[in-house]
C-alpha cells in the first residue's frame, strides 16, 4: 500500500504539467495520464471491494506472467477499456479530486480479503496480492510516459 500511496504523490507533483504533451511520445497529455492512472487504480479498488471472495479461482495466463514478472508494460500495445479513459477537458479540480479519491480508495487494500478480485480485461481474475502489483506496475508505466513528456518540454 505505501508503494501505491508514494506513487499517488508523484502523479500529483505533475498536476501543475497537466497541459504539456508531445504526440512523439503520446498522443495523450500528461494530464490524461494523470486521470488515467487514477481512474484505474479507483476503480480497480472499487470492484475489488465489491467482489464476492467466494467466487474467485486462479487461472494461469501467460501475459499475466509476464507483466508481473518482468515489472514492465510494453508502451502502445494496449488501448486502455473505455471506463478508464479521461473526458476530454480534464481540469486541476477534476485532478485533485482523483487524487483525494485515490488516497481514500488505498485505505480499503488492507481491509480486504486476500480472494477479494478484479476482472482484468487481458489477464483475468486477479485477487489483491497481484492487482497491487498490477497498480504499481501500470502507475509506473504512466509515470514513465509522463516524465519523458515533461522532460522532453523542457
Amino acid at each position: 500500500m505505501e508503494k501505491i500511496a508514494g506513487l499517488i504523490q508523484q502523479l500529483e507533483k505533475h498536476i501543475s504539467n497537466a497541459a504539456l504533451i508531445n504526440p512523439v511520445i503520446s498522443a495523450s497529455s500528461v494530464g490524461w495520464q494523470i486521470e488515467h492512472s487514477l481512474l484505474t487504480i479507483n476503480r480497480i479498488i472499487d470492484q475489488l471491494k465489491k467482489s464476492d471472495p467466494n467466487k474467485y479461482s486462479w487461472k494461469f495466463s501467460i501475459g499475466r506472467l509476464i507483466i508481473l514478472t518482468t515489472q514492465k508494460i510494453p508502451r502502445g500495445r494496449a488501448q486502455a477499456p473505455k471506463i478508464v479513459q479521461p473526458k476530454d477537458n480534464i481540469s486541476f479540480e477534476c485532478l485533485n479530486a482523483s487524487i483525494e479519491t485515490a488516497k481514500e480508495s488505498i485505505q480499503l487494500l488492507t481491509t480486504l480479503n486476500r480472494n477479494q478480485y478484479f476482472e482484468h480485461p487481458y489477464f483475468g481474475k486477479l485477487n489483491v496480492k497481484p492487482a497491487m502489483q498490477f497498480l504499481q506496475i501500470h502507475t509506473q508505466h504512466h509515470l514513465a510516459i509522463i516524465d519523458d513528456i515533461v522532460r522532453s518540454t523542457k
